[in-house]
């Protein structure tokens, strides 16, 4: 077993490659209090599931080194006992059942993506045990009646919405009605991107656009040749892509080298997938739904605001220009299981899982507060634009940092 001390991607693929890793950080008078994760090292959803372990192990140690976890007289320091489920959901459940059973694990952190958090579900509803998780956005996750699976992220159906209704409002602007403005969309064959697509349709039919293209992308999501030869065709108003970071690397490229010109598009995990240090001003005008943005107002204990965790996080990570989302709420979820602690006074799992349920909190992060199925009613998705190789906040208005650009300037 190999012991996290360093804060880089080469640690990070060292974690891939050995398969299973633990970082402690325990001092003479504090007790160790384990969380458990089994997440992408390795596979489709690794860049994601390295930004998500990167946004867990920066609160640990923020955590541990401000004073740790009181529970009545006793202090505790968090350390987090990782597997990598290699980004296949069985594989997940596996791990799950060896943390369980084998390492003795009582409280969870998520995995990566939509897929593994629905595996993972069952087995933590199995043995009672709560999970925080980070990462699952998908609705059909809290349609279930799940007791011990609590999010801190606004579910998948929010995520490219809200750019429906601001193509509606640009057409109006532009003397144009909704019905005028044609829809393209592809999107990959999982959880989170179907209910990404079922958000869109809905607000597609509220708004009354006109949908030319709906493909879905190929498993490997390695080619979207086929869906943006109709696009180059059909001349589309808004374009939609839904994948995951290999996804939106893949569309990113070849919306280049095809040279699409469609004035708004619309992707998620643009930042992940570090696309514009990848395609530099070809990605100008994207549209991103983000969870969080360091522009935000928020602010709580651990972190400060939301800009001083951005400044943190690239200070002790390199190569990161714009701090993924993903990473942000992985820290989120570690604050939650620190606070249930504290108030439930207790490592007693029930106990805690009742003071999760409870939580209300505000973070760097945004608001949390679980409804009863679990998800966070307390933050909203927003909108941000690629301008000028940065990442601004152009939707909704309320929290918008600067004015959208369209159409977007095709270079």
């Amino acid at each position: 077993m190999r012991h996290f001390t360093k804060w880089s991607l080469a640690a990070a693929a060292t974690v891939a490659m050995m398969g299973t890793s633990q970082i402690a950080y325990a001092a003479a008078d504090c007790k160790e209090l384990i969380l458990g994760s089994a997440i992408s090292f390795t596979g489709k959803y690794s860049t994601n599931g390295i930004h998500a372990k990167r946004g867990y192990d920066i609160a640990v140690k923020k955590i541990n080194e401000t004073g740790g976890v009181k529970i009545g007289a006793n202090c505790y320091k968090f350390s987090i006992k990782y597997y990598d489920d290699e980004s296949t959901p069985a594989r997940t459940a596996q791990l799950l059942e060896r943390l369980i059973k084998q390492d003795s694990v009582k409280y969870f952190l998520g995995p990566y993506s939509s897929a593994t958090t629905k595996a993972a579900a069952p087995v933590i509803e199995k043995y009672k045990i709560p999970m925080v998780e980070a990462e699952g956005a998908s609705r059909s996750l809290f349609n279930k009646g799940y007791r011990y699976l609590f999010a801190v992220l606004s579910t998948s159906e929010q995520y490219l919405a809200s750019s429906i209704a601001l193509a509606a409002e640009i057409a109006k602007k532009n003397g144009k009605k909704p019905g005028d403005v044609k829809v393209a969309m592809a999107f990959e064959q999982d959880p989170f991107s179907l209910d990404v697509r079922a958000g869109v349709v809905d607000d597609i039919k509220k708004y009354g656009l006109k949908i030319v293209i709906d493909d879905k992308l190929p498993r490997d999501l390695s080619d979207m040749s086929a869906t943006l030869t109709k696009v180059k065709a059909l001349k589309p108003d808004l374009l939609l892509i839904s994948g995951h970071s290999k996804g939106a690397v893949t569309a990113a490229r070849q919306i280049k080298e095809l040279n699409i010109k469609t004035p708004m598009i619309a992707i998620t995990h643009c930042e992940s997938g570090k696309i514009v240090s990848k395609f530099g001003a070809s990605t100008n005008g994207f549209l991103c739904p983000t969870q969080w943005a360091e522009t935000l107002s928020y602010k709580g204990e651990a972190f400060g605001s939301a800009a001083d965790y951005d400044k943190l996080f690239k200070a002790t990570y390199d190569g990161y220009k714009t701090v993924p989302y993903q990473a942000a709420q992985a820290s989120a979820a570690v604050l939650v299981w620190k606070d249930a602690f504290e108030r439930a006074g207790s490592l007693d799992t029930e106990k805690v899982r009742d003071a999760i349920a409870a939580t209300n909190m505000k973070t760097f992060y945004g608001g949390i507060k679980f409804a009863p199925a679990g998800n966070n009613i307390a933050k909203p998705m927003v909108l941000r634009q690629i301008q000028n190789g940065e990442y601004k906040v152009v939707a909704p208005a309320k929290w918008a940092s600067s004015k959208i650009e369209h159409p977007r300037m095709v270079k």
